[in-house]
């Protein structure tokens, strides 16, 4: 269990972890970060990735001069990661959505996951798309169901687009503007959890509400 336990130390310090690999690679940290955004976004069996406390701890990690990174270069950078990662995950959902629907199970795909999302995506309709940026798993699977759905790609582009700048603008900002403040890093690793509860509390309300739905039919 010393991968699990590892992956929790990276979740919990993002900060220190990224401050080494900032130091190991250099400019490579970039082509990293993008990678890791774009496959939180654009792969559907990759929802388990970081998003929100990434974004948060590279914020505050370009706050500090010595680390070299440019904060308008990697939010340029993640902001086109975000954008390419659903527009992918959008088409994949297009070509091969409605087979994964029809089928009872899948090998690579929770379809949990998928109805959530698609029963979230019934609520809000196109804002789904900017609103699922801010909600872990949620973030990943609604551009896929967007694609099967009858979405067009320009409404969605549109929202995409929205959806991706606001929502690493928000969290590189914050960990710019606060990642570095004493307190902050005194409990970084409390910060990151309370990142992590409150991105899920959506999550959590509408299991609740679509449980309490389910008991009153």
């Amino acid at each position: 269990m010393e991968w699990f336990q590892y992956a929790i130390d990276l979740f919990l310090h993002l900060d220190r972890h990224l401050a080494e690999l900032a130091q190991a690679l250099g400019p490579w940290l970039y082509f990293l970060l993008f990678a890791i955004v774009f496959c939180e976004t654009g792969l559907v069996v990759t929802p388990f990735l970081p998003g929100d406390s990434l974004l948060f701890a590279v914020g505050a990690l370009a706050s500090i001069p010595e680390s070299g990174l440019s904060i308008w270069l990697i939010g340029a950078l993640l902001v086109a990661a975000a954008i390419l990662g659903d527009a992918v995950n959008y088409a994949v959902g297009a070509y091969i959505g409605p087979r994964v629907f029809s089928s009872e199970e899948s090998r690579w795909l929770n379809k949990k996951h998928l109805q959530r999302t698609h029963e979230f995506y019934e609520k809000y309709g196109g804002k789904t798309i900017i609103l699922a940026r801010f909600v872990p798993i949620v973030r990943t699977f609604a551009p896929f169901v967007a694609g099967v759905g009858s979405m067009t790609y320009a409404r969605f582009a549109l929202y995409n687009v929205t959806g991706a700048i606001a929502w690493v603008t928000s969290f590189l900002l914050a960990g710019y503007f606060f990642g570095q403040l004493p307190i902050v890093k005194e409990y970084f690793h409390l910060v990151i959890v309370g990142i992590i509860v409150v991105s899920v509390i959506p999550v959590v309300v509408e299991f609740i509400r679509a449980r309490r739905e389910a008991r009153a039919v």
